[in-house]
C-alpha cells in the first residue's frame, strides 16, 4: 500500500493570507502546505481519500490523481469536508454515488452542508453521496481492513485511521490509553503537530508529539497539520529526534 500527503497544513493553509513571516514567504515547496488530506492506494490500486478540504481540486490536479473509490472523513470541520462538492467530476465519470465513511454525527453535518446532494430529486450537475456510518471498531472495504482510532479534538471526537501497521491521525489533542493500544509499535505513525511552543486547546504541539513517539515507539513518525508557527521545513526537520520527520505535500510513504 502507499500513502501520499495531498496536504499537510492547518485550516488556514501555508502561506497564510497576508502573512509575511519567513515560512509564509519561503520559496521552498516544502513550506507550502495545502489543508491536511491524504490518499491511500491499496495493493489492488484502489484509492481511499482521507478528508476532502477546500484544496481538494488543486491537490488532485497537482498530484495527477484522477480517481477516488471511497472517502473517509475524520470529522466535520470545514477544512476536512468542504471540498466534497468538487468530487463531482469523479462522480460523473464513474456514474455512481461517492461512498463516504464517517461517524453518524459527521454524516449528519455533511447532509446539512450539502443538502442538494441528498435531495430526492437532484438538479443536473449536483454531486451524490452514499453515507456509510461507522463506529469505533474495525471494518473492511475494498478488501482492506480499516481500524478507526478515536481521538479528542477540543470538545468533539474525531477518527484517525489505521491500515495494516500504519496509522494516520490529524486534529487531535488527546488520545486515551485504550486508543493508544492500537498505536503501539507501528511501522509508521502520522500525527498532527500545529506548532513548536504554546499549548493549543485542540491540537498536539511538538513536545506532545515527542512524548507520544517515546511512549508508542513507532519505527517512523511523520508530522502533519503543520502551521507556519512550526518553522522552516529544512531547518526544523534536521532538529527533530531520530525517527521523527516533517511530512510535506506530495510525500509518498510505502507500507
Amino acid at each position: 500500500m502507499k500513502l501520499k500527503f495531498l496536504g499537510t497544513g492547518t485550516s488556514q493553509g501555508v502561506p497564510v493570507i497576508g502573512c509575511t513571516c519567513e515560512v509564509c514567504t519561503s520559496e521552498n515547496p516544502k513550506d507550502k502546505r495545502f489543508r491536511s488530506s491524504v490518499i491511500v492506494t491499496t495493493d489492488e490500486n484502489r484509492k481511499i481519500l482521507i478528508d476532502c478540504g477546500p484544496d481538494f481540486r488543486q491537490q488532485m490536479l497537482i498530484n495527477q490523481e484522477s480517481n477516488v473509490d471511497i472517502a473517509l472523513l475524520t470529522h466535520e470541520h470545514n477544512d476536512h469536508v468542504i471540498g466534497l462538492d468538487d468530487m463531482r467530476p469523479l462522480i460523473f465519470k464513474s456514474g455512481k454515488n461517492m461512498p463516504l465513511y464517517c461517524s453518524q454525527r459527521v454524516g449528519q453535518e455533511v447532509k446539512n452542508r450539502f443538502p442538494y446532494a441528498f435531495a430526492d430529486v437532484r438538479y443536473p450537475g449536483a454531486p451524490a453521496f452514499d453515507l456509510h456510518e461507522i463506529e469505533n471498531k474495525p471494518f473492511t472495504v475494498l478488501d482492506t481492513e480499516i481500524t478507526p482510532i478515536e481521538v479528542i479534538h477540543y470538545k468533539i471526537t474525531a477518527f484517525g485511521y489505521k491500515f495494516k501497521n500504519s496509522a494516520y491521525i490529524t486534529d487531535a489533542g488527546f488520545i486515551s490509553d485504550t486508543e493508544k493500544e492500537k498505536l503501539k509499535d507501528l511501522d509508521v505513525l502520522i500525527l498532527n503537530c500545529i506548532r513548536k511552543f504554546d499549548p493549543h486547546p485542540a491540537h498536539f504541539i511538538l513536545p506532545d508529539v515527542i512524548n507520544l513517539f517515546e511512549e508508542l515507539k513507532p519505527k517512523k513518525l511523520f508530522l502533519t497539520h503543520i502551521s507556519h508557527h512550526l518553522g522552516l521545513h529544512d531547518i526544523e526537520d534536521k532538529q527533530l529526534p531520530p525517527g521523527i520527520h516533517l511530512a510535506y505535500d506530495g510525500l509518498e510513504i510505502n507500507f
